[in-house]
Parts: C-alpha cells; sequence; structure tokens
C-alpha cells in the first residue's frame, strides 16, 4: 500500500525543457517544474492509463475527461510498480502496458481512437497523433493526406466541441514536427459500414484518402465547427493565396473552404485587418494579417487578400439571435446589411475579430488622385500603398513595413538616359536593429516622385535622393546619342559602295593601250579569208599571229557582275 503522497523527480511534463517535480496524492495529481507555473488535475478527471517506452525513459500516458492526453516521460523502469499501486489504490485504474513497433516500416494501418491516431506496424503502434495537437488537414492529392499540427506559438488547435479551448504543450523545441502525410490508396465503399445500405441495394465508392480526411476532420475537431455560422460569404476571390474560397464565419473563428484546402483560422491570430482601394478605381481589396502566418504545404502566407468589384453590392442578414446580438455584440454588428460587398465583409470581420479597420493616409494622393501607386517587387507587379504609419505592398507577396523600422528611404533611377527617366525606383532600408536588409519597389512612374517624395517628408523619413534633374545634362547626352546614330546611319548606308570602290581584282594584271588593237581601232586589220586560203609565200608569220590570236580584256562596269579575263581565239 502506497503512502499518502508518492513523489518522482526529473519528469517532463508534455514535452517540456525543463523538468519537474511530480506527484500522486488522493484527492488527485501534480506537477511542480523548476521554473513555471503549476499543473494539478483532480482525482476524478483520471479516465485510463498507459505505460510505453519514450525518448526519455518511460512515459505515463493519462487520457482524462476533458484535459485531452496528458504525457509523463521521464520515468524509470524500477518506478513501475509504484506508479501501478498508486494509480490503483488512488483513483481505481488499472495501468495498461503498451509496446510499440521498432520495425522501422513506413506502411501499416491507421486507427481511428477516441482520442488518438494511431498507425500500427505488425500490430503494435509506431507512433501515436493526438487529435488535440492536429490544426488543419487538407487532401493533397488523389490519393495523399496532409495533416499540420499546432506549433508553440500558434495558440493550440483551436477548441473542441465543448467549447474549450484545445491544449497545446507546455513548451517546444526549436524543432518541431509541423505536417506530416499520409498516402492512403485504394477506394472503399461507403456504405459497408452503413446498415441501411444493404436495404438499398447501392453502394458508393469513394477513395480510401477521402474516407481518411472525412475521418480526421470528425475526430479533430477540424471540420465544421460547433455551433451555427454567423455568416457565410461564397466565392470570394482571393489573390493570396490564389482561389475562390467559401468564408464561414463562427463566434471565436473563421473558415476558408476551397476547392482543394480547407483553413480553420482563430480570431485570435487575425493580427491586422487592412481595407485597400485598388487604383484601378474597379476594384477593392481586403487584407488580413496572421500571426502565426497560414501554411500551405512549405510556403507561409503571413496576410490573406480578397478582392471584390466596387460596384458589386450586398444584402446580408446576419445569422444570430437578437438577444446575443444585444448581449455581446451591441455597437459592433447589425442584423441587416445592404451596402457594397467589401463594406459589409469589413463590416462584420471588424465586429466579430474586434480589429479596427486600417486605410490608406490621407496624408498621401497619387499623381492620379489615388491612394497607391503601381510597382513591382523583384518579378512580382502589384501596388504599394502609403499608410499613416506604415507601407504594405500587395498582393503577392505581402510586405508591411512600419515606420518605426525604417532607416532610410532612397529614391533611385537606373542609367541616365531619357527613356530610363520615365520610371524611378524606391529603396526601403531597415534598420540594423531590426536586422538590417531592404525592399526595393521597381519601375515606378517618374509623374509620382513629387507625390512620395512629400509624403515621405510629412512623416520624416530620412531621404537619399539619388534621381538625376539636371536636364541640361539629360539633353547633351541625349544629343551625343543622336549624333552618334546619324554617323552610324550614314556609315552603315555608305558600306556597300566603298566596299566596291576599295575592291581589286588581284588576277588582272593591266597592260598599255598600244599592245592589243581592239576593233574599232584605226590599226586593226581583218585577214580577209580563212586559214586554209593562207599560203605558206603570203603574210609575215608574226603577222599571222597577230590576226590569228588576239587577246582581248574586256573589263565589266563596277555595277555589273564580278571581272572577268575572257581570251578569245579567231579562227
Amino acid at each position: 500500500m502506497p503512502s499518502d503522497i508518492e513523489t518522482f523527480e526529473n519528469i517532463f511534463l508534455d514535452l517540456s525543457r525543463t523538468p519537474g517535480r511530480f506527484r500522486f496524492a488522493p484527492s488527485g495529481m501534480g506537477w511542480r517544474p523548476t521554473t513555471g507555473e503549476i499543473w494539478k488535475m483532480a482525482n476524478t478527471e483520471l479516465s485510463t492509463a498507459q505505460w510505453s517506452r519514450a525518448a526519455r525513459g518511460y512515459e505515463l500516458k493519462l487520457f482524462t475527461r476533458t484535459m485531452g492526453i496528458v504525457q509523463l516521460d521521464g520515468f524509470e523502469l524500477d518506478d513501475l510498480d509504484r506508479v501501478k499501486e498508486c494509480l490503483k489504490a488512488y483513483y481505481k485504474v488499472n495501468l495498461e502496458h503498451r509496446e510499440h513497433a521498432l520495425k522501422g516500416w513506413n506502411w501499416g494501418k491507421a486507427e481511428f481512437s477516441k482520442s488518438e491516431l494511431y498507425f500500427n506496424v505488425a500490430n503494435k503502434p509506431a507512433f501515436e497523433i493526438p487529435f488535440a495537437e492536429v490544426s488543419n488537414s487538407n487532401l493533397a492529392g488523389k490519393n495523399e493526406v496532409a495533416v499540420e499540427f499546432a506549433t508553440a506559438d500558434a495558440g493550440g488547435g483551436g477548441t473542441d466541441e465543448a467549447g474549450n479551448k484545445k491544449k497545446k504543450k507546455a513548451a517546444a523545441q526549436l524543432d518541431q514536427l509541423v505536417e506530416m502525410r499520409f498516402y492512403v490508396p485504394g477506394t472503399v465503399k461507403k456504405g459497408d459500414e452503413d446498415a441501411g445500405s444493404d436495404a438499398e441495394g447501392e453502394e458508393k465508392e469513394m477513395s480510401a484518402a477521402n474516407l481518411f480526411y472525412d475521418t480526421l476532420k470528425e475526430k479533430a475537431d477540424i471540420g465544421e465547427v460547433a455551433g451555427d455560422t454567423y455568416a457565410t460569404f461564397l466565392d470570394i476571390l482571393f489573390l493570396t493565396p490564389r482561389g475562390r474560397y467559401d468564408i464561414d464565419m463562427y463566434e471565436s473563428s473563421f473558415r476558408l473552404r476551397g476547392k482543394t484546402y480547407d483553413y480553420k483560422i482563430q480570431f485570435e491570430n487575425v493580427k491586422k485587418f487592412f481595407l485597400l482601394p485598388k487604383p484601378d478605381d474597379v476594384h477593392n481589396m481586403i487584407v488580413i494579417g496572421l500571426d502565426p502566418p497560414l501554411r500551405q504545404g512549405q510556403t507561409k502566407y503571413p496576410f490573406l487578400v480578397m478582392q471584390f468589384k466596387r460596384e458589386e453590392d450586398m444584402e446580408f442578414d446576419l445569422n444570430i439571435t437578437e438577444d446575443l446580438l444585444n448581449e455581446k455584440y451591441a455597437g459592433k454588428l447589425q442584423m441587416h446589411y445592404e451596402n457594397p460587398a467589401h463594406q459589409v465583409v469589413s463590416q462584420i470581420f471588424k465586429g466579430l475579430t474586434g480589429k479596427r479597420v486600417i486605410t490608406p493616409s490621407r496624408d498621401f494622393s497619387s499623381h492620379h488622385q489615388q491612394s497607391g501607386v503601381k510597382c513591382s517587387l523583384k518579378a512580382n507587379e502589384g501596388h504599394l500603398f502609403c499608410l499613416d504609419k506604415a507601407f504594405i505592398f500587395v498582393p503577392k507577396p505581402a510586405v508591411f513595413i512600419t515606420f518605426d523600422r525604417t532607416a532610410h528611404i532612397t529614391m533611385s533611377r537606373v542609367g541616365g538616359s531619357v527613356s530610363a527617366s520615365r520610371t524611378f525606383d524606391v529603396t526601403v532600408s531597415l534598420k540594423s536593429s531590426e536586422g538590417g536588409g531592404e525592399y526595393q519597389f521597381n519601375n515606378i512612374n517618374r509623374e509620382e516622385q513629387s507625390s512620395l517624395e512629400d509624403f515621405f517628408k510629412s512623416k520624416n523619413l530620412r531621404i537619399k535622393n539619388d534621381l538625376v534633374d539636371d536636364s541640361s545634362a539629360l539633353l547633351a547626352q541625349a544629343l551625343k546619342d543622336q549624333d552618334m546614330d546619324d554617323d552610324d546611319d550614314v556609315a552603315a548606308a555608305r558600306g556597300s559602295a566603298d566596299e566596291d570602290e576599295e575592291s581589286v581584282d588581284e588576277d588582272f594584271q593591266a597592260e598599255s593601250e598600244s599592245d592589243v588593237a581592239e576593233e574599232y581601232d584605226s590599226a586593226h586589220e581583218s585577214s580577209g579569208g580563212s586559214d586554209d586560203e593562207d599560203g605558206p609565200g603570203g603574210e609575215d608569220e608574226d603577222d599571222e599571229e597577230d590576226e590569228e590570236m588576239r587577246d582581248a580584256e574586256v573589263e565589266v562596269r563596277e555595277d555589273g557582275p564580278a571581272k572577268k579575263k575572257i581570251k578569245t581565239s579567231k579562227k
């Protein structure tokens, strides 16, 4: 029989970084760390208990009625008998001893229990996933299910069906497992577990991945939130993350439902809320800042960007009772809305989250009387908005820079030609205390220079102006470039003629005009007969050779074909 209090030293609670002292008592149990808060649990809260091998020795896992799963790690093997006696004597609970699979296989069978997902290998659990630690799940492919876990800064996994906040780990390590993917092949019949399916005679097949996904959403409470929705907006266009989503708004959270991904976001994670008029006179954007950011695989989205048409009107009735409206949301929400769509959505978000709607500063107006300027951040085009205390660039990647983080602003333009002066760049350099670095917004219209410069001065921001404003220098450079272009054009036009004049036929050897007599010369004489009529006692042999054999040099004009030497024989 154990004593009134049993104490165990160097015990870790829920993967805590520091150990503490754990005690069993007839009234309950408790854990006191060296530094931090004390954890306690009443004796009526315990449901079942398991003993198994763990990272720091042996683990005692407690399944409670309303507090989820409690993990106590760091026990020695010699503590097994003491723990078993305490649980039996104080709480009338038998300790179950479980062995884990150590084969290292990554294929097995998934089993859903009341509080955990077991991955069994050879009928032994390889690992368990508490549903309280699952923050989201999505179908990542036809046969693939992605499971996302709550991080230390995520505030746990939301609320359970009873409305209690889900438990999160007492303290997490620097490296945390944030996502796991399961490959679930094959198909199952939807009516296998349905008693009425045999009577109907028809059973619909569905993929095993879909069944796994639906079961996990139900068990982990990441599907439909308990209770009615206050508001539902259908087919809302999101620029970040790209796609169309339905928005379901609840008392303490809202849910994005898309074709591929579903997200559940707590209102406490909403840190900023912006309403920005797009400088095209057609659209308005709603930007929601999240901390921690939304995760989609390896990609993080610290901002959600929605887009609405300005001319799109919406009539909307809030799904809430008047008593609850007057009791909890008096002055924040109203039963009926009839305004442009972006105003209705922003007003409901403001009422439920309690966040102030941030709009562009009235101290800034662009050359075209807009609240933002078009620019690009690296290879991404977007719009830069000047707020009262910060800059924000949307839609992707969304960047938020407060003035108190800004060291100085540089207005610069690459190159000195006239064509480059049509646009300029704005570089925002951060303070060294903020980690340094800079953001360069490129291709801003030259007309926006004065309005931006005036706004920077009104906010007492340091400006470094590297723009080339000397018009005479620009004009001289332009004239110089034009003269160089004219010289190139003249040289190109005379190129073919100069080449023809300078080209020389190296094979041609010039002779004097008297060497060869042409037919039109007065010295030319015809033989007057054929070779057969010539007698041996006729003219001189040299004269005969001159008459019978003449070399004629034919010179071709410069604009004709290539020069040739033609040798003709007269018979």
